[in-house]
């Protein structure tokens, strides 16, 4: 469980660097995926969702290096974010042309995260054991 939850801190670290990213930076960050941020309720979107929301993940990626019983399901959690994150990716690049560098960037870093995270839970099992 120790790998997991330095795996997990280092998908929170990353996240928190994306939360903080994105709310101090919005209109470049937006840019970097293809958003044309609207003002007001675009920008103001973009910073909660990519901000706030990202910085929370951070947050929760990070909570097994203080609570080591919470290591198994945020473990999970981490599989489900990601394993839909990539099978809507997937779908995304079915439907829509013209995409850009970075997002085959994020796609792969989710692929990684995904094979990592499902891999680890494969490794540590799906059991209540916490040790």
């Amino acid at each position: 469980m120790f790998l997991a939850r330095i795996f997990l801190a280092v998908v929170g670290v990353a996240y928190m660097f994306l939360g903080v990213w994105c709310a101090s930076a919005p209109g470049q960050t937006s840019n970097s995926v293809g958003f044309d941020l609207q003002k007001g309720s675009g920008q103001s979107e973009f910073f909660v969702v990519y901000g706030g929301v990202e910085l929370a993940w951070g947050l929760i990626f990070l909570l097994p290096l203080l609570m080591h019983d919470a290591t198994r399901p945020l473990l999970i959690g981490c599989v489900l974010i990601h394993g839909l994150s990539v099978i809507f990716r997937a779908i995304s690049f079915g439907l829509f042309s013209d995409i850009g560098t970075t997002t085959y960037v994020l796609a792969a870093v989710e692929w990684v995260i995904f094979l990592a995270s499902a891999g680890l839970l494969a490794y540590v099992g799906f059991g209540t054991k916490t040790t």
